[in-house]
């Protein structure tokens, strides 16, 4: 018991060291995905702490990659956009990959949907985005089976992003 009081001791000395200057921001997304800003956090606070997502040095992003992530913003605001009416399952921005959860559109109660969104590029491409729409229709017994889904409907919802992405490319220009 004796060993553990000089490790107690020291931990306690550690948390006492915290000030409330030691933060973190987070980067602002409605800032950082229109305008292109890069938003740094520093861990120990004020100038010569320890800076997270780059340093004073980095080359400033163009407009569209972002607060850090590398994937285009404009894709991804655009593509977390035209899906928003679906429950989102995850969301990795760094990655670039959005995945819904199913969703049961209440004018067909009989079907489901679910959206995966791979953003490709740093670049607001035509080719940059991926998406992959699966579908399901509700069996005689009950259970959920797997059904096609038309070409056309992916090609529909990557026309969709890249529209909106266009719109908020355009919005960042004014």
């Amino acid at each position: 018991m004796m060993k553990s009081a000089p490790l107690l001791l020291l931990g306690l000395f550690l948390a006492a060291c915290g000030s409330e200057s030691t933060s973190y921001e987070y980067p602002v997304p409605a800032q950082g995905y229109e305008a292109g800003v890069r938003r740094y956090g520093s861990v120990f606070g004020g100038e010569g702490g320890l800076t997270i997502l780059g340093g004073d040095n980095e080359q400033e992003p163009q407009p569209g990659e972002g607060s850090g992530i590398t994937v285009n913003a404009f894709l991804w605001r655009a593509s977390v956009d035209t899906i928003s009416f679906m429950p989102l399952s995850s969301a990795d921005p760094f990655g670039g990959i959005l995945l819904t959860d199913w969703y049961q559109p209440p004018e067909t109660p009989g079907e489901r949907f679910k959206v995966n969104v791979f953003i490709l590029t740093r670049e607001l491409r035509a080719d940059g985005i991926r998406a992959a729409v699966f579908k399901q229709q509700k069996g005689e017994d009950g259970d959920w089976v797997d059904a096609s889904v038309e070409t056309q409907t992916v090609t529909d919802l990557e026309n969709a992003i890249l529209r909106r992405a266009r719109e908020l490319r355009i919005a960042s220009l004014n």
